[in-house]
């Protein structure tokens, strides 16, 4: 299975602002490419911090829609958000420490809950679950913890980050790669730049992951 992690930042590698609110960071080209790209995924991925602050349908415009995927280790996502609507199927993953009465009500919103994990959604077992159903190709796009989670699981094989032509700043501000971050040289996750391609006002930056 391939995992795609798919971001839009700021030449400071700012997601959004300290307040969380969205940005516009790229344009009509980069819009374009982003739904090619959920096009020919199998799954969409989010956390659900970008559910909470984003509320996000992770549908496409040029195709069928994907199947959604939150990972969301205490249900807390609202049972009235845009991905957890009749668009598309929805899969919840929890941890077992999720509220029965806030995972029947995301069941009963028409989302499956599947648990993975104890304290927090372990995300190998999720993954493995996503690639036992037959999905080839994993669309990720925030965000922050969720991306670092991922690569410090080492569960990414393809970077793309397009950076646009402003600074956000603030220390507070989502990035990238958020959670607790790396310590040791050792454990940073290495990539190998595959292409450089302008678009919009900006680059479209494209790695492999070592």
């Amino acid at each position: 299975m391939h995992v795609v992690v798919n971001a839009a930042t700021s030449v400071d590698g700012k997601l959004s602002t300290r307040r969380r609110e969205q940005v516009a960071i790229s344009g009509p080209e980069d819009f374009a490419r982003v739904d090619d790209l959920r096009v020919e995924s199998d799954v969409i991925a989010v956390g659900v911090g970008t559910v909470l602050a984003d509320d996000p349908s992770l549908t496409a415009d040029g195709g069928p829609n994907p199947l959604r995927v939150v990972a969301d280790s205490r249900a807390r996502t609202p049972t009235d958000a845009a991905v957890v609507d009749d668009r598309a199927p929805t899969v919840v993953f929890v941890a077992e420490r999720a509220p029965d009465e806030r995972v029947r009500a995301l069941e009963a919103a028409g989302a499956e809950v599947v648990v993975a994990g104890e304290t927090r959604v372990d995300l190998e077992a999720a993954f493995a679950t996503l690639e036992a159903r037959g999905v080839d190709q994993v669309m990720v796009e925030g965000g922050g913890e969720l991306i670092f989670s991922l690569f410090d699981a080492g569960l990414v094989d393809d970077l793309r980050v397009f950076v646009g032509s402003l600074v956000v700043g603030g220390r507070d501000a989502p990035t990238l790669a958020d959670g607790e971050g790396f310590v040791d040289r050792e454990a940073f996750a290495d990539l190998s730049l595959a292409s450089v391609e302008r678009v919009d006002d900006g680059v479209l930056l494209q790695y492999d992951v070592d």
